[in-house]
């Protein structure tokens, strides 16, 4: 599992830390390995030319000593100090020992412009919104350069517990983090900005709960279901899919190919759209008398193309299984009747479905996605899983909010969540928690988005067809 620490925790670890080492120990712990980091990119680095971009505090320490060691390996370097009065004495220090030199601002961007390496120290984890106007023309000048950019501990401008980009912001190829990752380094659109992510263990001792973790393949494929030999359909679960419309049939087709690939042992289909459903799926148990009187499930799947049959959505509701709610589903729903539910609930809104049901603007979703999910999962009292370039899942009882690491831009194509959803919705008939089916399906959609895609467009029967290839990944891994 990977981990990530909101500031405060980490300010706490690293003061609990500094009290047992001699003073500046943990600094240079930290700048040796961000120094090897930016040697390893550079390959050579004698001779290299290196812009420090530094600010005030221990995040501009960082780069300075840092700068200093790459210096006495024979680079040039040159920081670029925006409050000189408040650069970090032993820092500038050791720079200017080891044959560094210093610059203001205003002589800054022709030296950015020739640099092979910028790193980038104007502002540490505690910094909250957007770049003063001269770091931010730091920021820009950078963007324009050819030369490599390295964040330390995380790219000036973002927020490292939200992920929040307001205003102005560092965009770095490689960010070296220390201690842990950060929230930010792995939600976007904060995300987008680190690049690659590279982590430095410093000593520090954290809690057992995290603020934000990621599934990896080890964790994956210890909560995938797998049968046994007495099983049979019914004790491997049967999901039920309520699902579909004369509009649009194709929404059913596709959370019923999910489901079968999700790992319950049968898939009972309700809805109009039961004849393009068994043409396409015969192993379908396909039923027109609605949801209560379907048949027995473990768990239901209500909303993907479902227009506006309300009544199918109020039935599945009222169902004391575990239900996933979709698509159309969300907006049909009463969050009196979800927040009454007994069952555990699983929603699966995007960016702009999260937005209407929180009444705000899509971009403050887009913008705010780790407060986002948790408000949404607090006014249903459920766990919400939010899809976008960030897929977050977050329980309805607190906890750590889990981020997916897996996926691809080009499951950004119809009918990509009606897959997901199916295929969430056999995990949950399975047996698996709402975090654990939320997150596993994500995870195993996101890695079928990868392998079908492969760098080109993929539909979603695509996805839905690599699942398979997905889970064997995580299973012989």
């Amino acid at each position: 599992m990977r981990t990530a620490y909101n500031v405060e925790t980490v300010r706490t670890a690293e003061r609990e830390l500094m009290a047992r080492l001699p003073e500046g120990a943990l600094m240079q712990r930290a700048a040796a390995g961000l120094a090897a980091a930016c040697a390893d990119l550079l390959g050579r680095v004698y001779g290299r030319r290196v812009v420090l971009l530094v600010g005030s505090g221990d995040n501009g320490g960082d780069a300075l000593y840092a700068g200093a060691r790459l210096a006495r390996r024979g680079a040039g370097v040159a920081a670029v100090l925006l409050a000189p009065e408040r650069a970090h004495g032993g820092g500038l220090a050791a720079l200017r020992r080891a044959g560094g030199r210093t610059v203001a601002p205003g002589g800054a961007e022709e030296l950015i412009e020739r640099a092979d390496l910028l790193l980038d120290g104007i502002v540490g984890i505690g910094g909250k919104g957007g770049l003063r106007p001269d770091a931010a023309r730091l920021a820009e000048a950078a963007e324009r350069s050819r030369a490599v950019v390295v964040a330390v501990d995380l790219p000036s401008g973002a927020d490292a517990d939200t992920g929040e980009v307001r205003g102005a912001a560092v965009r770095a190829d490689l960010t070296v983090t220390f201690g842990t990752h950060k929230p930010g380094l792995l939600i976007d659109p904060a995300r987008e900005y680190a690049g690659s992510v590279r982590l430095v263990d410093i000593g520090l001792a954290l809690p057992e709960e995290a603020e934000v973790e990621a599934l990896q393949h080890a964790d994956v494929r210890r909560l995938l279901p797998v049968p046994a030999g007495e099983s049979d359909k019914y004790r491997r679960g049967v999901v039920g899919i309520a699902a579909g419309s004369a509009r649009y049939p194709g929404a059913a087709v596709l959370a019923v190919y999910g489901a079968l690939r999700g790992g319950a042992g049968a898939v009972r289909y309700v809805g109009p759209a039961g004849d393009a459903v068994i043409a396409r799926f015969p192993e379908t148990l396909v039923s027109d008398r609605g949801p209560k009187q379907a048949g027995r499930v473990q768990a239901w799947v209500v909303g993907p193309g479902a227009g506006d049959d309300a009544s199918a959505v109020a039935e599945v509701l009222a169902s004391d299984v575990p239900v996933l709610v979709d698509a159309d589903g969300l907006r049909l729903a009463d969050r009196d009747a979800v927040r009454a539910r007994t069952a555990p609930t699983l929603m699966t809104p995007h960016a702009g479905e999260a937005a209407a049901l929180l009444g705000v603007a899509r971009e403050e979703v887009e913008g705010a996605r780790l407060a986002s999910a948790r408000e949404l999962a607090g006014r249903y009292g459920a766990t919400v899983l939010l899809k976008g370039s960030t897929t977050l899942v977050a329980d309805a009882g607190g906890g750590a909010v889990r981020v997916n690491p897996t996926g691809t831009a080009w499951l950004a194509t119809a009918g990509s969540g009606d897959v997901l959803s199916g295929l969430a919705g056999s995990l949950l008939a399975s047996g698996l928690s709402a975090l654990d089916a939320g997150s596993v399906g994500a995870y195993l959609h996101g890695l079928a988005g990868r392998f079908a895609a492969d760098g080109a467009p993929v539909g979603a029967h695509d996805v839905a067809e690599a699942v398979p290839a997905a889970w064997r990944d995580v299973t012989d891994a």
